[in-house]
């Protein structure tokens, strides 16, 4: 079984008792902080290896290195492959760090989008740019509907019915 595979037959077990698995995530999100306090102090070296090293560079078991390149994937430059990857598969983990940061929002992870590393990597008009970018993203906006007897959209003056509304 692939690591992967593993990982979320552990991470999102729907038969484990709710308490140890709100435990678990506790225990997980401070794990990834931590990591990620890390590669964010130097945002620009490339970090690489195997699942393995990696997991034993950052302190981590295989199965949370796992989880953790799972949850990083998508902020990658180039993306791991996750899905078979095993203790000696080697992996990146070169991030583009404007995709991370609204990952990162968009996970709704305040503790990791709010990290003080952040601060040297964007100013803080910039994180609130990427921020509302990210949150605007995920809103459907609608466009006003325009009713019969309304001015017409396009500019003519007359009522929508009279104008673009006609059947022809």
């Amino acid at each position: 079984m692939a690591l992967l595979e593993q990982w979320r037959s552990v991470a999102y077990n729907q038969e484990t008792d709710r308490a140890q698995l709100q435990k678990f995530w506790q225990d997980y999100f401070m794990l990834e902080k931590g990591v990620y306090e890390k590669l964010l102090e130097n945002p620009d070296e490339k970090v690489e290896g195997t699942v393995k090293e990696l997991a034993e560079k950052y302190g981590l078991s295989v199965m949370e290195m796992t989880g953790f390149l799972d949850g990083i994937n998508e902020s990658l430059i180039e993306e791991n492959p996750i899905e078979e990857m095993e203790e000696d598969t080697k992996v990146s983990l070169a991030f583009d760090k404007e995709k991370l940061y609204k990952n990162m929002v968009d996970a709704k992870a305040d503790w990791l989008y709010e990290l003080p590393q952040w601060e040297k990597i964007f100013d803080e008009e910039t994180r609130h740019k990427l921020y509302i970018e990210q949150k605007k993203s995920g809103t459907v906006v609608k466009e006003a509907k325009v009713y019969p007897n309304d001015p017409c959209p396009c500019g003519s003056g007359k009522k929508y019915k009279k104008c673009c509304g006609r059947n022809k």
